[in-house]
């Protein structure tokens, strides 16, 4: 009886493992296609802040653009070269925003892989574009302050409409390869906006993005220190209390336009280049990729920010242009268009920044 009865619960035992061994087996199976299916890189805590801010961002840009559109054209009817690049800044930076609501929409979701793509590179697009129509207005106004007997071509409004031309060319030409990338079948790639491998040829271009981006911010610091010399050198020789308090604020508002730039933009393009590297691998760490993903989509949010602070520039740094939204606001844009000197005074609110 007694052996019987072990045999009974030997039998059970060994019946009982195989059916845990089997058990576990297929857990293990189902957990590794999950991870096989699944993207390793989270987004965390971007999955609720990024549209939070996203919204912020593309309403206050698109109302701020559209009024500084409105007013460049409308009431600048006097093209000079800096009207040119700051009517083509505030395109690119309304296009931006325009490019914030389907972020919006496919944070962390899956979207269609073209539809991912286009929205990727006119973000970009945009984004850069602004960048080098803020470097050609700083280099205008380097020209006009720093040498101001003498004409250049970039002032004339010929010159100034064919460079813009060319910025959007030189954009384009860099964005088109990203829309007909090759995709791997890879599980982050599901994914809108979000963490992706890359090819040599698009990282080649971004790397070349950012070098570009540390030359034209060189240039930029060039420029505002030498017009910031130039203005403090000859505040000291005023004596007169109104004409240095005027010379203080015109110093104060070239730096001004400097930090916004450095703040918005250097932040990026510092993360961007071992963001790339991550992206083919060569960076090859899963830690590293997680943190490189987060950091990027947090500065690039903050990049985001120079399309709403663009128009905001031009409120405070002048005192034609606020008159104008203010006279836009009430109902009053008439009397600025009706102004004699509409073309001088939109001249003159520029050329202050």
């Amino acid at each position: 009886m007694d052996v019987l009865t072990n045999v009974s619960i030997d039998v059970t035992t060994k019946t009982w493992t195989l059916e845990t061994a089997e058990s576990i087996s297929f857990d293990t199976n189902i957990s590794s296609s999950s991870s096989f299916n699944g993207c390793d890189i989270q987004d965390g805590i971007l999955s609720w802040m990024l549209p939070v801010v996203y919204s912020f961002v593309c309403g206050l840009s698109l109302v701020a653009n559209l009024l500084a559109l409105l007013i460049f054209w409308i009431t600048c009817q006097k093209s000079t070269s800096v009207i040119i690049y700051l009517r083509n800044l505030a395109i690119a930076d309304l296009l931006l925003a325009l490019c914030l609501p389907f972020r919006i929409a496919y944070q962390n979701n899956n979207g269609h892989v073209l539809l991912c793509q286009v929205i990727g590179a006119f973000f970009y697009l945009n984004m850069y574009a602004s960048i080098m129509f803020l470097s050609l207005i700083s280099l205008d106004r380097y020209l006009k302050i720093i040498r101001p007997l003498q004409q250049y071509k970039i002032h004339s409004v010929s010159w100034s409409t064919r460079a813009t031309f060319v910025v959007w060319a030189i954009n384009v030409a860099c964005i088109v390869p990203f829309l007909f990338e090759y995709k791997e079948d890879e599980p982050c790639d599901q994914k809108c906006f979000h963490f992706k491998k890359k090819g040599n040829i698009a990282a080649a271009i971004n790397l070349t993005a950012v070098i570009a981006f540390f030359v034209l911010l060189f240039l930029f610091v060039y420029f505002y220190a030498k017009i910031f010399a130039k203005l403090h050198k000859a505040s000291l020789g005023r004596t007169q209390p109104q004409t240095k308090r005027n010379s203080n604020r015109a110093m104060k508002k070239s730096f001004i336009v400097l930090i916004i730039f450095i703040v918005c933009f250097v932040p990026y393009h510092l993360v961007r280049a071992p963001y790339v590297l991550a992206q083919i691998d060569t960076i090859s760490s899963l830690s590293w990729k997680q943190t490189l993903h987060i950091t990027n989509e947090l500065v690039l949010c903050l990049s985001t920010l120079n399309s709403c602070l663009d128009p905001v520039i031009y409120f405070f740094l002048s005192d034609s242009f606020k008159r104008a939204v203010m006279c836009t606001i009430q109902g009053k844009l008439k009397l600025i268009i009706n102004n004699q000197d509409r073309g001088t005074n939109c001249n003159r609110s520029v050329t202050e920044m």
